[in-house]
């Protein structure tokens, strides 16, 4: 029996409050021959009940239920529970323009060397409305791509289609990559094929308060910046450092983890300036990372600001007054020089 073209493959955690929404917009498609392999896990909600009430209407819609274990390990197994040559991913709190997969197919035929091709999109909020003008761009052809690495986001998640072929080639979603495991795929991704992205809006992404980007700010941008690092190591034909490790190094371990001096400030001079206005960055990891950026000489620009915004608009005090102490303290003191091998290239925006 010969399986579908696509699987589309969508991972949800009480996901109720949108999920119909993404479904229907999947369902809709003018591109019929896919399957919808939707994995619930864990999920509290009626998200389950939602899905398997589509599974009975309709026979492409695929459901699979086990026990939480996150989203990287939800991705990896949908990539080995397709039937597929072509997978397209899609989130379940987001909706597809109704050509997207026809359109995505017919570019991956005619490119036969691309691996990977993703879109542009529009943002929505909370309540489904499309934002006015809100067309996010990214770059179009390979070698675009190619030399976006480093300098800004060369793939929305939710849009991408990709060859199972290559993302097995590539050993799927790492693990230690939490938050960052689509930034850090691509980039292994970009070592073995050709990337893509459709020059028109396929998707509507949803914005929200919830999401991964506001709930984990401070550690998913300082991920991007250890990724990107192991991505130019590996250009300079270096051993990945981060092949096969459970976790990625913390804060005051990165330097000894690459083995280079000054990659720590390297990431915090990009991290630092992305969290000076979020609250929950700040409160949750964000002082003491400001901290250790101090104490590596880092730019001290806008932080006492910061320390009256954590006072006076936050009402974190405490948290305003540690910060306080570490300007005054490494004020006083000699700004250390640079670490031989600093790496001084820009880091992304995700």
């Amino acid at each position: 029996m010969t399986g579908p073209a696509i699987s589309v493959i969508m991972s949800v955690y009480n996901g109720e409050a949108h999920l119909a929404e993404a479904v229907e917009s999947v369902l809709s498609q003018t591109f019929r021959d896919f399957e919808l392999v939707i994995l619930d896990d864990g999920s509290t909600d009626r998200s389950l009940e939602i899905v398997r009430g589509y599974a009975a209407k309709d026979s492409r819609v695929r459901p699979i239920a086990r026990e939480n274990r996150g989203l990287i390990a939800s991705l990896n197994q949908l990539i080995d529970e397709a039937r597929a040559p072509l997978l397209a991913r899609m989130d379940a709190d987001d909706r597809c323009h109704a050509e997207r997969l026809a359109k995505q197919y017919a570019f991956l035929a005619a490119h036969p060397a691309c691996g990977v091709v993703g879109s542009w999109t529009n943002r929505m909020g909370a309540d489904g409305k499309v934002w006015p003008g809100s067309v996010y761009k990214f770059p179009i052809t390979p070698a675009e791509v190619r030399a976006a690495i480093g300098y800004r986001s060369i793939l929305a998640h939710p849009t991408v289609m990709y060859r199972r072929d290559v993302v097995r080639q590539a050993h799927g979603y790492h693990p230690a990559f939490k938050h960052v495991e689509d930034f850090d795929l691509w980039l292994r991704i970009a070592d073995i094929t050709e990337i893509s992205n459709i020059p028109e809006p396929l998707l509507m992404y949803r914005t929200h308060d919830d999401q991964i980007s506001s709930r984990h700010l401070l550690e998913q941008r300082i991920n991007v910046g250890i990724s990107l690092h192991a991505w130019r190591m590996r250009q300079e034909g270096w051993p990945d450092p981060t092949a096969g490790v459970d976790r990625l190094p913390r804060l005051g371990e990165i330097d000894a983890f690459f083995g280079r001096a000054g990659i720590e400030k390297n990431i915090l001079d990009w991290v630092v300036p992305g969290i000076l206005y979020s609250k929950r960055a700040l409160t949750n990891g964000g002082v003491a990372a400001i901290r250790g950026y101090l104490e590596l000489g880092g730019n001290r620009t806008g932080i006492w600001r910061t320390v009256a915004r954590l006072a006076i608009v936050f009402g974190e005090w405490k948290a305003a007054a540690t910060l306080a102490s570490a300007l005054i303290k490494t004020g006083l003191a000699s700004r250390p020089k640079p670490g031989a091998g600093e790496t001084q290239q820009p880091l992304p925006i995700p």
